[in-house]
This record gives C-alpha cells, structure tokens and sequence, in this order.
C-alpha cells in the first residue's frame, strides 16, 4: 500500500502525463496502481480531482490547486536533507552529468549553460549526446533531456512542454514541385529519411491517426538530423522534423509548413533526475535551469493536462 507521500508523487505525474496509462509507464507501474493512488487521495480529501469521461480525465480546480500544494512540499521534502549544508549560490560547484538528444545538446544546451557557468566558474558539466536513454551508472548521469517517455521508475521525470512533428520545405522547392494536398500527393516528392544511429534503420513519416510511411527510395537520408535540416533548406527535399528545430527557419521565412492537418500527436519533452529523493545543491540548480529554460513556450510548447 502505498504512504501519502508516494500517492502525491504518483498523482503529480498522472498530472503532467497525456494519460493514466502513460503515467503508469513513467512509473514502471500499472495503470491500476494510478487509477487506486488518485482514488486514494480523492476520498482522503473528500473531493473530486479529476472530472471522468469515457475518453478523458480532465485536472479539476480543486486538483490543480493540490497538484500546486503537492510541488511545493516534495519540493521542500527533497530539500530537507540539504537545507542546513547548502552552500552559498556563489560557492556552487562540481561535476554534473547530462543526457540529451543529439539536435537539443548541439542546438541548445550551450546557450542555456552558460549563464549558469559564467555564475558558476567552479561547475563541470559533462554532456552526453544520445537519442535513446543512456545507462546512468555506466555513464554517471545527474539529468537527463528525452523525447518521450521514461519508463526507469527510478528517475524523477517531469514533462516540460510538448514536441510536434511538422513536415516542411523550403519555399524554392514548394515552388519547383507544388505544395502537396495529401499524404498521397506527398509520396512521389523528393523526401528526407532520418536513419536510427543504434540499429542503422531509417525513421518512418508519421501521420495523424496512427498512420506512418517509409519512402522506399528518399532522396536524402543521414543519421543526424542537423544535417537533414540543411539539405531541406538548400530545397532538396521535404522534411519531417520536430517544431524545436524548424521553428527558427519558419519564422524567418527560409521553410514552410504542409500537410499540418495530417500532424500526428505531439510527444512529451521530459526532463529528468537519475536520483530519487534530495539531491546536492549543484544537480538541483542545473535541474531546475533546464526546466525553466524548456518551458520557453515559443519554442517547446506547454504540455496538455489532459488525461485519459
């Protein structure tokens, strides 16, 4: 059975998850346990905290205004063993270890440091760029940065904001060829494929509604997805890539968006601690950066509260 404070901690993640059944994989639990943790703390509390349909749990007033109050005091939970020998701001330093996709770590992750280490001379940071989950023993990590689920029940995950896929090409190329109407129309056009660097398979198209293609013959396909961004800029192919790395280009003009009607759902960014419980002071500054800097809505989109 589980204490009050696990039931918090189980709620706060059915909170920032699409679904009960998505919280449960973060957890490396059952969807069960999920459904019994809320319904625990509901008849603690005597209230309601999501509204139920048949499709979707949807936050209630009263559940936000505990979901807040839960933060706040795990929060304060966490820090207690530290609270007393935490060292001035100024004093903060050692070694941190982070994971992170490959496209975030280059694009972003310098940007977001450097105030931190310019505050902070004496902090190290060892950055590790991979696209799947990184062993965190063998590769003595403190955060990490994921795409998707993370299912090690170990780790505390947050969901941050959410990444939509978006099929893009640049305007010399809509204009050589045309902008495609359907996903059928999309196939005989010039396509880049992005390859899998662990098992050397090329990554599908998804659509809406579960669908997916794999062009048999793409007219680009490499394994870092930088590099597919500069051939759809130079107008060699149409691209399907996450908003994070599109954006820039479809504000300034140099790539348009197609076919956002056939977009499949977005997935979560999460970020999370590989220790569970409180933590040193230079991993929980580091933490929280990143979390505030990944909540830029223009750039990572705020995650729904929906559930289902």
């Amino acid at each position: 059975m589980l204490n009050r404070m696990e039931m918090l901690r189980v709620f706060l993640v059915a909170v920032e998850a699409p679904s009960f059944r998505e919280a449960a994989h973060r957890l490396g639990t059952s969807p069960q346990k999920v459904t019994r943790a809320v319904k625990e703390l509901e008849r603690t509390f005597a209230e309601p905290l999501f509204h139920r349909s048949t499709r979707q749990a949807t936050l209630t007033a009263f559940g936000a205004e505990i979901a807040q109050q839960a933060r706040e005091t795990l929060n304060q939970f966490d820090r207690l063993f530290v609270s007393h020998s935490k060292p001035q701001s100024a004093d903060i330093a050692g070694r941190v270890g982070i994971t992170a996709p490959h496209a975030i770590g280059k694009l972003y992750m310098a940007e977001f440091l450097k105030p931190l280490m310019q505050q902070h001379p004496g902090l190290r940071i060892e950055l590790n760029l991979d696209d799947q989950l990184t062993d965190a023993v063998l590769s003595r990590i403190d955060i990490g940065i994921r795409i998707g689920a993370v299912r090690d029940r170990r780790f505390i995950a947050r969901a941050v904001a959410q990444v939509p896929l978006k099929i893009v090409a640049a305007p010399a190329l809509i204009a050589a060829v045309g902008a495609p109407s359907s996903m059928e129309a999309l196939k005989p056009l010039p396509l880049s494929v992005l390859i899998d660097r662990n098992n050397g398979r090329p990554w599908p198209w998804f659509f809406s509604d579960g669908e997916s293609y794999l062009p048999p013959s793409p007219a680009f396909s490499c394994d870092d997805p930088e590099t597919e961004l500069e051939f759809v800029l130079a107008g060699l192919a149409f691209g399907q890539m996450p908003h994070y790395l599109a954006e820039p280009h479809l504000s300034d003009g140099l790539l348009v968006e197609v076919l956002a009607n056939c977009a499949p759902p977005t997935v979560d960014l999460i970020v999370y601690r590989t220790q569970s419980g409180p933590v040193p002071p230079r991993i929980r500054l580091v933490y929280d950066h990143l979390i505030a800097c990944l909540s830029d809505d223009a750039m990572f989109p705020k995650p729904s509260r929906d559930n289902g």
